[in-house]
């Protein structure tokens, strides 16, 4: 996925059911259904349809990997009906309203040849398209996101180049790739959610570096994820400021608006907290309701079983306080 294509499709080729012939003067709905999945759907299924994600290690039930399914036990109809309705008690919510008809057909059109039956690759994301200039820099981090090095293993045992992709993972490379555990320890993550790529790496034991000479379009999104800087913080905001920084930020940005990288392409859009129109008329039991709850339609998901019915206040706290006042 380019985290600036995301246009909508506008118009498809006629779609022709499963019974033709395999890529039949399907092509046309098969690519578009491929841009439409690399947009909405890579973030749980992976961008090779094989459910290999960072949100595949939190999710209980884990997303479907369909390279592991066939048209025969996963047939084209209830693809689409996952689309239209969602699967309850999971994380496949309807994109009823978000995708047209046709272009959830060429989705399923999409998933069903390119993963059931070509059991192919679909896109590489690492491009120059996307951002990633020279992207075998970043080498030192590979093994680690491959899971070919456990990423909590012992620092000692690491040479200096595995210490260093081992520190570029866990500040950049992790917002998207899981990694491989021995089992022994938890990593470590960086604090501050990263939802823009990295536009350079040069190695060393400084880290990623972003110098001025090698922006892209994915630098606009930078700023979003800087977050304020507030001077005479309570106790609770400060509890609040490290929640919604290590949790929340990673959809609304750091900045509370939600035009960070993630953000962007989120559809409906994560709710801009600095928004007089919206926050203006936001109580904080409402707000803490909509945090503890969810939000329906959208992809704000429930926190009650996540977070505590104190930490879901400080979190409102430090909304009212760095991002716009909330009235009681």
């Amino acid at each position: 996925m380019t985290g600036h294509g995301l246009r909508r499709i506008l118009t498809l080729a006629s779609l022709l059911s499963l019974a033709q012939p395999a890529g039949a003067a399907a092509s046309g709905s098969i690519e578009a259904g491929r841009e439409i999945y690399n947009a909405r759907c890579y973030f749980c299924h992976g961008y090779s349809g094989n459910a290999q994600t960072v949100a595949a290690g939190v999710l209980d039930p884990k997303p479907a990997d369909f390279t592991r399914r066939s048209p025969a036990d996963l047939p084209r109809e209830a693809i689409l009906t996952a689309l239209r309705q969602g699967r309850p008690s999971t994380a496949m919510k309807s994109f009823a309203g978000i995708l047209s008809e046709s272009e959830m057909a060429a989705v399923a059109d999409f998933v069903t040849q390119e993963f059931m039956r070509d059991k192919a690759p679909n896109a590489r994301y690492h491009t120059v398209a996307n951002g990633w200039r020279e992207h075998l820099r970043h080498k030192d981090a590979f093994p680690f996101a491959t899971g070919a090095l456990p990423i909590d293993g012992p620092w000692e045992q690491l040479n200096p180049a595995q210490r260093r992709g081992k520190r570029l993972f866990l500040s950049a490379c992790v917002t998207c790739h899981d990694g491989r555990r021995s089992g022994r320890l938890e990593p470590v993550w960086e604090g501050r959610a990263l939802s823009y790529p990295r536009n350079a790496y040069q190695p060393g034991d400084a880290g990623p570096v972003a110098p001025v000479d090698a922006l892209t379009s994915a630098t606009p999104y930078a700023r979003h994820d800087i977050p304020p800087r507030l001077d005479q913080l309570s106790d609770v905001e400060k509890r609040g400021e490290a929640l919604f920084q290590g949790n929340c930020a990673f959809c609304h940005g750091a900045d509370g608006s939600g035009k960070n990288w993630i953000g962007s392409f989120l559809q409906p859009h994560p709710r801009n907290l600095t928004d007089t129109g919206f926050m203006g008329s936001m109580t904080r039991q409402a707000l803490v309701r909509r945090i503890a709850e969810g939000v329906p339609g959208s992809s704000m998901p429930s926190w009650k079983s996540v977070l505590s019915e104190a930490e879901i206040h400080a979190v409102v706290a430090y909304i009212a306080k760095a991002f716009h006042p909330v009235a009681e």
